[in-house]
């Protein structure tokens, strides 16, 4: 049987508030957090490349809030407050796909989107995005991921900005960012930390 790293439950699980600067402004509640006045507040997105240059793909498992059984990319996640981001892309990584990664790099320090679901519920994210090297199989936890695929990078980029592939919206805004690194993942230049908004640079 797969057992999983302990998690914060989401009871007592906080996310970080920022303003519009990328400012820590305090913390609320995740149970709480998401509805249809969402505030902006900390996060982060990860794409998990193997040595072949495929990407990992997950659905959102359908029991989800927002976006559920929606394919995204590899691991989206929170910060706890005090937390710095590399350690809750891995601490994530861990929980939701049972990976220890090779190597997690910053990729797009200063990313931030708004999107709303049909029923009006609201995310609201500053969303640096990383990028992570792995030499393992994942190993999803169906209370986080409803599936998971390796997909070589150009067919997902292709498909997903050609609409052949349904996916998030906060997945959807960052794939044209990314593709403008270069065409070869393992190739882009890992962006300096010190860009990272202010309430990812230091504690919160």
């Amino acid at each position: 049987m797969i057992t999983y790293p302990r998690q914060v439950t989401t009871h007592d699980e906080h996310v970080v508030l920022v303003n519009a600067e990328g400012e820590a402004i305090g913390t609320a509640p995740k149970t709480v957090v998401h509805g249809v006045d969402t505030p902006l507040h900390l996060a982060f997105s990860c794409y998990v490349f193997d040595g072949d240059g495929r990407v990992l793909l997950t659905r959102r498992a359908t029991h989800k809030r927002t976006w559920p059984g929606v394919w995204t990319n590899s691991c989206c996640g929170h910060p706890l407050p005090g937390e710095p981001l590399v350690d809750a892309v891995a601490r994530r990584l861990s929980y939701e796909l049972g990976l220890a990664a090779d190597s997690v790099e910053l990729m797009l320090p200063r990313f931030a989107y708004r999107a709303v679901m049909e029923d009006g519920t609201v995310e609201h994210e500053m969303c640096p995005v990383f990028r992570a090297i792995v030499s393992s199989e994942p190993r999803p936890n169906p209370e986080e991921v409803g599936g998971a695929r390796w997909m070589p990078w150009k067919e997902f980029t292709d498909d997903a900005m050609t609409g052949l592939l349904a996916i998030s919206p906060w997945c959807g805004e960052q794939v044209p960012l990314l593709t403008a690194m270069g065409p070869d993942p393992s190739l882009w230049a890992a962006a300096d930390p010190a860009t990272l908004p202010p309430a990812a640079r230091s504690p919160h």
